[in-house]
């Protein structure tokens, strides 16, 4: 299997685990060091523990995801690094309420030296409306 199989298959763990609201493997996907933007949140996430924090909230507030779906796949590797690229449907409980959202993300991969991809920064974005 070559890196940009490799990088493909840690993005698929995962969306998957966000997908089920799998926690514990959701965040092993991640580095202690990845850093995040959401579109969602006003503040800029410097952290693994930062943004599990966020998590705390929002699963306080009600937060759950029910479903993730991930099209429009791209991977692109230099060296030790990945980008993962991908439209992203996803159904979660807010507040008690589902919602819907139709968002753009990167997700950007290290090689760690143990072979293994971990993200070390997701940048998420709302789709823009067709004018």
């Amino acid at each position: 299997m070559g890196a940009p199989d490799e990088v493909a298959e840690a993005a698929c763990r995962l969306v998957a685990a966000f997908g089920s609201h799998r926690r514990a493997d959701y965040f092993a996907c991640f580095a202690t060091d990845a850093t995040f933007v959401f579109y969602t949140t006003a503040a800029f996430l410097g952290s693994r523990a930062e943004y599990e924090a966020e998590f705390d909230r929002w699963e306080a507030d009600g937060f759950r995801v029910l479903s993730c779906d991930s099209t429009d796949q791209r991977v692109q590797v230099a060296g030790d690094a990945g980008v993962f690229t991908h439209r992203v449907a996803t159904r979660a409980l807010v507040g008690g309420e589902e919602v819907a959202s139709d968002e753009r993300e990167t997700i950007v991969f290290r090689r760690e030296r143990d072979g293994r991809w971990l993200a070390i920064h997701e940048h998420l974005s709302a789709m823009p409306t067709p004018s």
